[in-house]
């Protein structure tokens, strides 16, 4: 049996604290790409999401809008949290930048990376997008996280919700990922 004493205390706060460091200093890292580096990060993402995904593609043509976040970075120790910014398309050109954040808790141990589409079918989503001061995936407007089960039944005729998610590109050791909770702002231009 491991003594729990003040040095048992001692490490799990140390081991805690650098992974809090590593979950805060990740999306610096991030955040130095520039404007024009996300762009063709979001458009090439995107490229390749239609190409391998016939369902992304179908929906694509029928989306008023499609927010690409091409690189997410999720890291985790019992607390964690993941870190992006990605580019809103409207008509094939940039209407603006995004972050997306997330933070959690429970039993959790890895980092990865993976980036997601989030495409808005009508004005209210694209509207709700724009003007609120931040959009926790969950509330709002409804979302669909497309998996390939989900895919499997989607054409252009069944399509009913605000907004369809995919997630692609997913690297790393951590187990899987949920958007739900996610909150989603516009970055600020200088």
């Amino acid at each position: 049996m491991i003594p729990f004493d003040r040095s048992f205390h001692r490490a799990w706060f140390y081991v805690l604290l650098i992974a809090m460091s590593l979950v805060l200093l990740l999306p610096r890292a991030h955040a130095a790409t520039s404007q024009e580096e996300l762009i063709r990060d979001a458009q090439q993402a995107l490229a390749t999401l239609r190409k391998i995904n016939p369902s992304a593609d179908a929906i694509a043509k029928s989306a008023k809008g499609v927010l690409v976040f091409p690189n997410i970075i999720k890291a985790g120790l019992v607390f964690g949290g993941s870190y992006g910014e990605g580019v809103l398309f409207v008509d094939g050109k940039v209407r603006g930048f995004y972050n997306s954040v997330s933070a959690s808790w429970g039993l959790q141990l890895g980092a990865q990376s993976y980036g997601y589409a989030l495409f808005l079918m009508n004005d209210k989503a694209l509207k709700y997008l724009e003007e609120s001061q931040g959009w926790e995936l969950g509330s709002g407007p409804n979302v669909t996280l497309v998996d390939t089960g989900v895919a499997a039944n989607l054409s252009t005729t069944t399509l009913r919700d605000d907004a369809y998610a995919f997630i692609f590109d997913q690297q790393g050791l951590m187990g899987g990922i949920n958007i739900e909770g996610t909150k989603i702002t516009r970055i600020k231009q200088p």
